[in-house]
């Protein structure tokens, strides 16, 4: 039987708070029928009584995990999916000896494609990285190719060319944007709104700088924060100029601050071009999953920890809302892979080769205070625009500061604290913990920590 996941798992890879809702009223053994587990394949399915007469069928492949459903719904995984995998959570669902034949064929379909695309990798007559339909040396067009190739590649260095140009000449006129700003003072910009920076971010926008605009968009939310916002705002439009100034002299940067200052500005990075950097292989323990919505797309953000390196890794996947986000990484699991990590000083990474099938949580070797404010500070004299940090707190104590400003802190065995940050709730983290020592996963920002999960002798539980 393959190890049951917690409902914590199983919620963090809903794809919205109405599909949780709906999936915990399917987590009872009325509505199924014919449901059952194998470890081998790794898999959980059954049959869900719906409106109609047919039941659907539901199957979900642990190893990826991947879904499949009868039902019209939109949403990977569905409801009905929710409900069988919390079904199975809490050993409603029985261990069986071979999957029932819907399950049995749809399993069989995807292993018969991982067979497929194997065979295809191992004699080069797959698809190429590039997409591109490839011949035994790869290429895609003529003898060789290689004119197909060296056009693509030379029209690939111009638009990248071209694109530099305008990110440059949109960066100069948001620091002569900046100076006028600065030079005619900040009186009045509490009440302006978005006008007054609508017209330098939709420039920006033209200049294919999307994130520097997203940068100056924010300066009117912060401008309307309430009082001490004159401080705050001077703050964020320095930290602006920094990052113009930085970019003006590009080319005169170490290469780790400039690919952090390209980030910054938002150059664009391909997925290819970071799967061909070093990969740092570890057994790798994912320890929460965090959904956002930037920019009108869902941002989800899963945060890794290598068991014998102890580096921290950040996986981001996008989807516009409603559409599924990559689920393969799950709170509480491990996995052996290679991960590569982007340019600059970010831990962002991208998932390459996986190594067998993902396991049980293994070690988690976490720091006290005094290294956690250590890690941050190095953090942010290689990335000064660094809005949040992932951190592993190990055997720290949660306390609530009623009355206070600050919702509470985290305190360590060496009796340093860390507050958590305004608006981060410390309830749940106060119920799990129990007022014992815990291992706890945050987000580090300049106004404090965001709780994200805890480890407790009971396992993984995301706050």
């Amino acid at each position: 039987m393959p190890q049951r996941w917690s409902p914590e798992q199983v919620v963090a890879l809903a794809p919205d708070a109405s599909s949780v809702a709906a999936g915990r009223k399917l987590a009872a053994a009325g509505p199924w029928s014919q449901t059952g587990a194998t470890a081998e394949p790794a898999a959980v399915w059954g049959l869900c009584k719906g409106s109609g007469k047919t039941p659907y069928q539901t199957i979900v492949d642990l190893t990826g995990p991947a879904y499949r459903c009868s039902c019209p719904s939109r949403k990977f995984p569905c409801k009905h999916a929710l409900g069988l995998l919390l079904l199975w959570s809490a050993g409603g669902v029985e261990e069986t000896a071979a999957p029932s034949d819907f399950a049995a064929a749809w399993l069989d379909s995807r292993a018969a494609k991982a067979a497929r695309s194997t065979t295809a990798g191992a004699d080069g007559t797959g698809t190429g990285v590039d997409g591109t339909s490839a011949g035994v040396d790869g290429t895609s067009a003529g003898a060789d190719g290689t004119g197909v190739q060296r056009d693509a590649e030379r029209a690939a260095r111009r638009r990248a060319e071209q694109r530099a140009e305008r990110m440059g000449a949109g960066a100069a006129d948001l620091d002569r944007w900046l100076r006028d700003r600065v030079r005619t003072g900040l009186a009045g910009a509490d009440r302006a709104g978005y006008g007054d920076v609508d017209a330098v971010a939709a420039r920006l926008v033209d200049a294919q700088a999307q994130v520097l605009a997203g940068g100056v968009r924010r300066l009117a939310g912060v401008a309307a924060s309430g009082d001490g916002w004159p401080g705050r705002l001077l703050a964020e439009l320095a930290l602006l100029r920094l990052l113009t100034a930085a970019h003006s002299r590009l080319a005169d940067l170490p290469e780790p601050l400039a690919a952090t200052v390209r980030a910054r500005v938002g150059y664009p990075v391909r997925t290819e071009d970071v799967l061909a950097t070093p990969a740092v292989r570890d057994r790798w323990n994912v320890l929460s999953l965090r959904d956002s919505t930037e920019d009108r797309l869902v941002v989800r953000r899963v945060v890794l920890l290598g068991e014998h390196t102890g580096r921290v890794a950040v996986v981001l996947s996008f989807a516009p809302p409603g559409q599924p986000l990559d689920a393969s990484l799950v709170p509480g699991r491990s996995l052996e892979a290679d991960l590569h990590f982007h340019p600059g000083s970010a831990p962002r990474a991208v998932v390459g080769a996986r190594h067998g099938e993902p396991g049980v949580l293994g070690a988690v070797a976490g720091a006290g205070v005094a290294a956690a404010l250590a890690s941050w500070a190095q953090a942010l004299a290689a990335d000064p625009w660094l809005t949040s940090w992932p951190v592993v707190l190990a055997a720290v104590v949660p306390a609530a500061d009623p009355g206070e400003d600050r919702p509470g802190s985290l305190l360590d065995e060496a009796g340093d604290a860390l507050p958590l940050a305004p608006g981060a709730e410390p309830w749940h983290l106060l119920a799990v913990s129990g007022g014992r020592p815990v291992t706890v996963v945050a987000e580090q920002t300049p106004l404090g920590l965001h709780p994200l999960s805890a480890l407790t002798e009971h396992g993984l539980v995301a706050l």
